[in-house]
C-alpha cells in the first residue's frame, strides 16, 4: 500500500499473492474398549441388533468409527439374511420334490 492507503496495481509478471493454508485434521474421540464391548453385546441380540445398527449407522450423534462399523455390520446382516432365504428355498424345494417323487 502507498501512503494514500490504496493498493498499487500488480504488474502482469507479478504472481498473485497467496496465503498459506494449514489444514487441521478432523478427528473424533477414540471409542474405548468398554464401549466396543457394550456395542458388540447389544449388536448380538437378535432383532434389537438391526434397529440399533440402523440408529448407529444413520444417526447424527454417533462417532464416525462406530457409524462405519454399523454400516459394515448391516451389510453383513443383509448378506446373511439373503443366504438364509436362499438356503430355505433350496432345501424346501428339495424336500418337496423328495416327498412327491413316489
Amino acid at each position: 500500500m502507498d501512503q494514500a492507503g490504496t493498493v498499487p496495481p500488480m504488474s502482469p509478471s507479478q504472481p498473485p499473492s497467496q496465503h498459506a493454508f494449514v489444514a487441521t485434521p478432523l478427528t473424533s474421540p477414540v471409542v474405548g474398549v468398554g464401549d466396543w464391548v457394550l456395542t458388540i453385546l447389544v449388536a448380538s441380540i437378535p432383532i434389537v441388533n438391526i434397529i440399533v445398527l440402523l440408529v448407529w449407522a444413520f444417526g447424527s450423534g454417533t462417532n464416525p468409527s462406530k457409524a462405519n462399523w454399523a454400516k459394515a455390520m448391516l451389510i453383513w446382516v443383509i448378506v446373511g439374511i439373503a443366504i438364509g432365504v436362499l438356503a430355505f428355498i433350496i432345501i424346501g424345494t428339495a424336500l418337496f420334490h423328495a416327498m412327491n417323487a413316489d
